[in-house]
């Protein structure tokens, strides 16, 4: 089967991405849901969503993440995963914490939910709140604590940037000591929010390789304990990553809204309009829809990546990156030290650090918020 210049046959999308909202208690300046998330309003109902669950399936997804913004804020939450379950699915539940409690983490578990991973800002209440614009620390601990109790693996998550990345022992003990099985340090990806205030949020050289020093350490230490995922941010990497396993693979992405993508931030990229599961069937979006085809495979590929070895195991790196970096997301990724704009990179990494030491002054944070959207970035979003 021929796809985009590629004689390998199509793949089978194994892990589907629900955003069921982009609602949120949490106003975290380094959010990848959209800038223009005021839009995505008009959510798939219940029987919409399940639809897209059961027609997911039966083209082989195993895995069903249920995200956001923050899921919680669907009422239907427990329903979706009793159908969910009902149709073979392994769910993780991708959360805050804030709207859940005992009862409906005890309705989770009667639902068959298989997994609940806590997202944290930071170690202690300070800057935890700071960075979710809301007070929410202890409720957080209070809920990890919960999914400990009910059976679930203690999953916690903690995105790393400059104003927390010092704090990655503190992070690893508050872990250790919440008995949690696997601890994911998320290294902010620049996108949405997050590259709207890449400036405030990128960590220095030092603190990347102290922090990698911290989790390499921790992961000797608690082998067996606790497992601990540390990666490096992409802007200090010589190779980029392999991107969702490449464009179209394995991966696909829902927003509440019914919009298909081959990952969460290709909404963003120009020219392209990905089909919404109102007016398509999952199976044709993701085998014939052009937009799910236009970077599989790698006939689409421009030099170096065109001729480059490692072509099939980075896929040329992330075409929404490339896009942020270049112009152009058929470029190779500018993280890869191939690429004719690495040095640019580069040099823009150096000019952040430099404008914007840590610790120092630098300009305000703008923060992720539903209803100030449109205050906030000066857009025509609909109140």
């Amino acid at each position: 089967m021929k796809t985009n210049g590629s004689t390998t046959p199509r793949p089978k999308p194994l892990w589907l991405l629900a955003e069921l909202t982009y609602r949120c208690p949490l106003q975290c300046p380094y959010c990848s849901n959209p800038l223009d998330i005021a839009r995505y309003r008009n959510e798939l109902s219940t029987d919409e969503w399940i639809r897209v669950f059961r027609e997911a399936r039966a083209m082989g997804a195993v895995q069903l993440g249920l995200s956001g913004g923050e899921a919680l804020v669907r009422k239907d939450l427990e329903e979706l995963i009793a159908a969910a379950h009902g149709l073979g699915y392994y769910t993780n539940l991708l959360t805050s914490g804030l709207g859940m409690d005992e009862p409906r983490i005890r309705a989770f578990k009667e639902a068959g939910l298989d997994h609940i991973q806590i997202s944290f800002q930071a170690s202690g209440a300070e800057l935890n709140d700071f960075i979710a614009g809301t007070a929410s620390f202890q409720h957080k601990l209070e809920m990890a604590r919960l999914v400990k109790q009910y059976g679930y693996p203690m999953v916690l998550c903690f995105v790393l940037h400059r104003h927390n990345t010092d704090q990655v022992e503190q992070i690893l003990d508050m872990a250790h000591a919440l008995k949690a099985d696997y601890v994911e340090l998320a290294t902010t990806q620049y996108y949405g929010w997050a590259l709207l205030n890449r400036d405030q949020l990128l960590p220095t050289r030092a603190q990347v390789e102290h922090a990698q020093a911290v989790a390499h350490r921790y992961q000797k230490e608690l082998k067996g304990r606790m497992k601990t995922l540390y990666v490096v941010p992409d802007y200090y990497e010589e190779r980029p990553k392999a991107c969702m396993k490449g464009w179209g693979a394995i991966f696909l992405t829902v927003a509440p809204d019914g919009t298909a993508l081959p990952c969460h931030a290709a909404g963003g990229l120009p020219g392209l309009s990905f089909p919404n599961v109102r007016d398509h069937g999952l199976e044709w979006i993701w085998n014939e829809s052009p937009d799910f085809n236009k970077f599989r495979g790698f006939g689409w590929m421009k030099e170096p990546c065109r001729t480059c070895p490692e072509q099939a195991r980075d896929f040329g790196g992330c075409r929404c990156q490339a896009y942020l970096l270049t112009g152009d997301p058929a470029n190779a990724d500018p993280v890869c030290a191939k690429s004719p704009h690495h040095a640019e990179l580069t040099q823009k990494v150096q000019a952040i650090n430099a404008a914007a030491p840590w610790p120092g002054p630098a300009a305000p944070l703008i923060y992720r918020n539903f209803r100030n959207s449109k205050r906030q970035m000066g857009s025509d979003l609909p109140d």
